[in-house]
Formats: C-alpha cells, sequence, structure tokens
C-alpha cells in the first residue's frame, strides 16, 4: 500500500502550497452568514470572508465539518492506503476531534489514528507538517504518531488580537474575554496552553503587543521551525515576519493568514507566532 496518509482540519492554517507539496488532507470546518453556508477556503477564502465580516450586521456562526464528511474522505483515502493519521486542532475547543473519531468507527478496514494536538492555527499546522513529511520519507503510521506525540510539548503559539469585540460574542475565547474584556484599548495577549486558549498579558499598542510576541519567541530558546500567522494583517504580519528573520536568519519563516473560522472569533488585525521548539 501507499505511505500513510495525513489529514488535517482548516483551522491548521498550512500555506496552501504546502498542503499541495506535502499532499496534507484538510477537511472544511464551516462558516455561516444567515442562512448561506460556506466551507472554510473552499467556498469562502480570507479576503471575502473578511469584507462579509465588515459588512455584515450580525457575528457569523462557526461549525465543524460532520462526521459523514470525515467518513467519505476517510473511504475515498481508504482507497489508496491502509493506515491514517488524523491531527485535529484543540479538542475542548471544537467538535472537529469527535467527528473524525466516529468517522474512523465506521471505517474499520483501515487503520486510523487520531491526535488531538491540543493547538489552533499553525502551532497545529507544524504538528501536521511534521507528520507529512515523515510520512513522505516512508515513516510507519506508529513512528508518525510517536514523532507528533513527541513534538507537541514543543509546539507554541502566541498572538496579539486587535479587538476583543470578537473572542467576546464568539464565546470560543470566553475565559480570556473575561479576564481582560473590563480593559479598554488593550490588545491582549493569548497563547495555546495545554489544550486551552489562555491570557498571557496585554499591551496598550500594536506596536508593543508586537514586540513583546516577538519578545517572547527570542527567549524561548533554540527554534526548530518559525511561523507568522494573521487574520487580514498582511502588512503587520510582514513587518513581524522581517523582525525574526534578523534573529533566525538561516530560518526559513512562513507566512501564513487564518481563514473564515477562526478569523470568526479572532477578528480582523490579529497577529500570531507559531514555533517549534528544538528542545523541550
Amino acid at each position: 500500500m501507499a505511505n500513510v496518509k495525513i489529514v488535517t482540519d482548516s483551522l491548521a492554517d498550512i500555506p496552501p502550497e504546502i498542503i499541495e507539496e506535502l499532499d496534507i488532507t484538510t477537511v472544511p470546518c464551516v462558516v455561516r452568514f444567515g442562512s448561506s453556508e460556506y466551507r472554510d477556503r473552499v467556498d469562502l477564502f480570507p479576503p471575502e470572508f473578511y469584507h462579509k465580516l465588515a459588512v455584515s450586521h450580525s457575528l457569523p456562526m462557526t461549525a465543524a465539518p460532520g462526521a459523514g464528511e470525515f467518513e467519505q474522505i476517510y473511504r475515498a483515502l481508504a482507497e489508496k492506503t491502509d493506515q491514517i493519521l488524523a491531527i485535529h486542532t484543540i479538542a475542548s475547543l471544537s467538535g472537529i476531534y469527535n467527528a473524525s473519531r466516529l468517522a474512523a468507527q465506521a471505517v474499520p478496514d483501515v487503520q486510523i489514528e487520531l491526535i488531538d494536538s491540543q493547538q489552533v492555527s499553525m502551532s497545529l499546522g507544524w504538528l501536521v507538517i511534521l507528520a507529512a513529511r515523515a510520512a513522505k520519507a516512508g515513516y510507519s503510521l506508529a513512528e508518525i504518531k510517536a514523532l507528533v506525540e513527541d513534538a507537541r510539548p514543543r509546539v507554541h503559539i502566541v498572538a496579539m488580537l486587535d479587538t476583543l469585540k470578537y473572542a467576546e460574542r464568539g464565546g470560543r475565547l470566553c475565559q480570556a474575554a473575561a479576564l481582560l474584556g473590563t480593559l479598554l484599548n488593550v490588545k491582549p495577549i493569548l497563547s495555546a496552553t495545554r489544550g486551552e486558549i489562555v491570557p498571557i498579558g496585554n499591551a496598550r499598542t500594536v506596536k508593543r503587543a508586537l514586540e513583546h510576541l516577538i519578545e517572547i519567541v527570542l527567549a524561548s530558546g533554540p527554534i526548530q521551525e518559525l511561523a507568522v500567522v494573521h487574520a487580514h494583517a498582511t502588512d503587520l504580519a510582514l513587518s513581524v515576519q522581517k523582525t525574526v528573520a534578523q534573529a533566525f536568519p538561516n530560518k526559513r519563516i512562513l507566512l501564513s493568514e487564518t481563514g473564515p473560522v477562526l478569523g470568526a472569533h479572532t477578528g480582523p488585525g490579529a497577529v500570531g507566532i507559531a514555533w517549534i521548539s528544538a528542545s523541550a
């Protein structure tokens, strides 16, 4: 049979050229504006989404893919391989992991292993990329799963939100919003830690918030992989990428834009840095 196939969800924010290069299967999450439903980066791409977000009178709703969609994808992949590894966003924040689990149980002729990354956006994306590289190199399912589980404690993301409006109204980042929501004109800084989105600080200006993100990364020790992620904030992300590149001149620093589903909770203007530490 063919190599192990790697599956993730669209919250991984992996740049499309890498998805194609590494043959990663990405299951799209769903965003709804009123009665209109769109699949993340299939029917609706970031530029159109952020335009809709700006002119819409109500916030969009988001949803996980159904178990039936996962099952359909697993059955299609089963024609090419007998081993699949699915790596998903934080299980406690979404129904994605559970839908994938139910679908895997419905396809018994294929060995399907699941991992809760306990991460989101490109910190999830890095785990998926590591797995896909190993699959392409011919590693077994057990070897790839062990590699991902070993890397999971070394994957990090820190991000600045330009506003708390979307986090508060969307409810998914309610813990951070509850702690910081009483502060006016504050740029909250969040991190994914042990399967939770938690506030780790705040700044009065975008400039200071981005400086703080960079300081956190520079203080984290040797780094294996780096990416800058943004939500409709290309210029800010490029500025962060340029600054980080000065500290890591030999590293390829990916630039990624988060899609409609995660963007519905962060709002426009968010910028983050996701990385893998070289050691725990």
